[in-house]
């Protein structure tokens, strides 16, 4: 009998000690902040070869942490590439696979973008079930209250923000969303997609409001650092900057007045007139790198820096409207290509992690990865990956080399602006453009490592790698749920 109960409370004691050590492994996982850029280039920051405008900030974080040149989005637009960021899919089995826009750009009229279905899991929900608390707070695109698009109903303890992209388009909204209700700003009504000639009295002044978006959007995040600096966090702050239109305020802009020669802006080409389109459009960048350095700040005063991840990136390429020349300021780092492309200009992104005690300080990583990856990443982070087509950059981070996962391929499908495909395997990388005027359009056929610009077009020389990139598409392809994204199959067109 006296044996049975010295059994009976081994047992009980291993099993509280076994409880205590996976609550103490819950208790010390790591707080994670993704912060995602709005159309901010490659080349547009300091750490990636940026000579004219100033990012001390991410300039700093890159050298505390792991910078990555061969890093893409997973779609050259907004919607999609959010979507296969926060799920883990690639754009081949995408639920979200274009900017599929709903309503206007009127606050009446706001409808949102095309919503993420109900129960799709994203990592979000992951890290709740973890014992996190999540935050989402900047531009969402994937749907409004009304409808299945809540980020509340997708993994999200709270959020504050843009829901609708076109919304974003005025960083002097009228209101931004917080917990599916409007939190009304101090702005008048604008509309920015106006040209000068219509507005009448100080009509460069007429496109600046009192209550500036993104600093809204930093209070935020910095209130919820603060409020949940006691528990494991998830904060995921994709900022509505660089993103047109020209709206900065003063002060940034002043910072580069003089500095480069430039001629206003009157808004022929979309988006709102500005005086100084050089100047802001640095300013806006430096704002953004303001918002970053705001962040690293908060992260250091509450005494979190050893115990959380950061990392950094962009949700696509710079944009391709002339009046901010991305030439001039070299947006691409001279890859050739804008959002709304497959070649390296529109999906190859700057991507920036840091974990003090994992991550070396000031090292470069040329591993080959996509924001689907990012998904696995955190998941193993933080317990076990899931079932997608992204894999772990975990060994990456920590540099362990007997792990080091590689991709076979990384895949891209992207149903507007004329339907095309991409596929990068190794240093090879075939683009096909077209697709919805001509379904057999022929493959370009790249060689990155020796030709990064996407310059010589080799197909002709290679049939067998163009075999190979048709095998890949083939068996990375599934039928899209509407009928406009459907790009490769033919019947599913008609």
């Amino acid at each position: 009998m006296a044996k049975s109960l010295i059994i009976a409370q081994i047992f009980l004691f291993s099993c509280g000690f076994f409880l205590h050590a996976v609550n103490a492994q819950k208790t010390n996982n790591p707080n994670i902040i993704y912060i995602l850029a709005d159309d901010l280039g490659f080349g547009e920051i300091g750490a990636y070869g940026q000579q004219k405008i100033k990012t001390p900030n991410l300039d700093r974080l890159a050298a505390d942490g792991m910078r990555f040149t061969r890093h893409y989005s997973s779609a050259p637009v907004c919607a999609p590439s959010r979507f296969m960021l926060l799920t883990g899919n690639h754009a081949g089995h995408a639920y979200i696979r274009g900017n599929y826009e709903l309503g206007g750009f009127e606050d009446r009229n706001e409808g949102g973008q095309m919503p993420i279905y109900e129960g799709v899991p994203t990592i979000a929900e992951v890290l709740k079930e973890r014992g996190y608390k999540t935050a989402m707070i900047g531009k969402w695109g994937l749907g409004m209250p009304h409808n299945t698009g809540s980020p509340l109903l997708h993994g999200f303890d709270q959020y504050y923000g843009y829901l609708d992209q076109k919304q974003a388009h005025n960083l002097y909204p009228t209101h931004l969303w917080n917990n599916d209700r409007r939190d009304t700003l101090r702005n008048h009504s604008i509309m920015v997609h106006t040209n000068l000639d219509s507005i009448k009295n100080r009509p460069y002044e007429y496109y600046i409001g009192q209550e500036f978006a993104p600093q809204k959007l930093t209070e935020k995040a910095l209130d919820f650092l603060e409020e949940n600096k006691n528990n494991p966090f998830f904060l995921y702050f994709p900022t509505p900057l660089p993103h047109l239109s020209l709206q900065v305020p003063e002060e940034w802009v002043s910072m580069y007045k003089g500095k480069f020669e430039e001629t206003p802006y009157d808004g022929g080409k979309g988006y709102a007139p500005c005086k100084y389109p050089l100047s802001t459009y640095a300013g806006m960048i430096s704002y953004l790198d303001h918002q970053i350095g705001q962040i690293l700040d908060k992260i250091d005063e509450l005494g979190l820096s050893k115990n959380t991840i950061i990392m950094f990136s962009s949700d696509n390429g710079t944009t391709f409207l002339p009046f901010v020349r991305p030439d001039f300021f070299g947006s691409t780092a001279g890859l050739r290509g804008y959002k709304m492309e497959l070649y390296e200009g529109g999906i190859r992104v700057p991507f920036i992690a840091k974990w003090p005690g994992k991550i070396v300080p000031g090292s470069v990583s040329d591993h080959l990865s996509a924001q689907y990856d990012i998904y696995n990443t955190i998941a193993d982070i933080t317990g076990e990956t899931k079932e997608n087509d992204g894999i772990s950059m975990l060994p990456v981070f920590i540099s362990d080399q007997k792990n080091h996962p590689n991709h076979e391929y990384l895949y891209f499908e992207y149903p507007e602006n004329g339907g095309q495909i991409a596929v990068i395997s190794g240093e090879w990388k075939g683009i096909k453009k077209n697709l919805i005027q001509n379904p057999d359009a022929p493959w370009e056929l790249y060689l990155l490592t020796a030709d990064p610009q996407e310059s010589s077009n080799l197909a002709d020389q290679l049939p067998q790698m163009l075999q190979k990139m048709d095998e890949i598409v083939k068996k990375s392809h599934r039928c899209a749920h509407i009928k406009e994204w459907e790009i490769l199959d033919k019947k599913d067109r008609k």
